[in-house]
């Protein structure tokens, strides 16, 4: 098992100057009980399934449980997903030696911009770029099982 602990933040201006690849993302969630959820992932070419539980009362770390699994069956998987599942365009960026990954939203929630940062401990520090925003690490309205429920246009 692993922790995963990830940042959040609002992104406030241009980052696409700087982007190194990106993918085309899927996804759905196949369970949302409280304190876990299931999630199925199409990135690009590939398929994943993943277990994540509750979130420590920070929003920073859970545990994590992530599988490759072969695209057809996870994009047959999308197709049952109770609430549908969100699309957006994933952009890699590095800055001083971390790796931002950056979601711009489509759908019912284009418009929303959201750079995600995964660190080693929850204190680990960075430094911050110039384009990103307000932190919203914990904010239940930005995870994305939220953004399929209540989509950013609907705010």
């Amino acid at each position: 098992m692993k922790d995963e602990i990830e940042r959040k933040f609002l992104v406030k201006g241009e980052f696409k100057t700087s982007v190194n690849k990106f993918v085309q993302i899927l996804q759905g969630y196949l369970s949302t009980d409280s304190g876990r959820a299931v999630r199925v992932r199409v990135m690009g070419k590939k398929g994943f399934i993943t277990i994540k539980g509750e979130s420590d009362p920070s929003g920073i770390s859970r545990h994590e449980w992530e599988y490759e699994i072969p695209v057809s069956e996870a994009r047959e998987l999308l197709e049952v997903c109770s609430d549908g599942y969100i699309q957006k365009k994933r952009y890699y960026v590095e800055f001083k030696k971390h790796t931002f990954e950056v979601d711009e939203f489509k759908g019912e929630n284009k418009g929303l911009v959201i750079a995600e940062l995964e660190l080693k401990t929850k204190d680990e520090s960075f430094v911050a770029p110039p384009w990103l925003g307000e932190e919203v690490t914990g904010d239940p309205k930005y995870y994305n099982i939220m953004l399929l429920k209540k989509p950013y246009n609907s705010w």
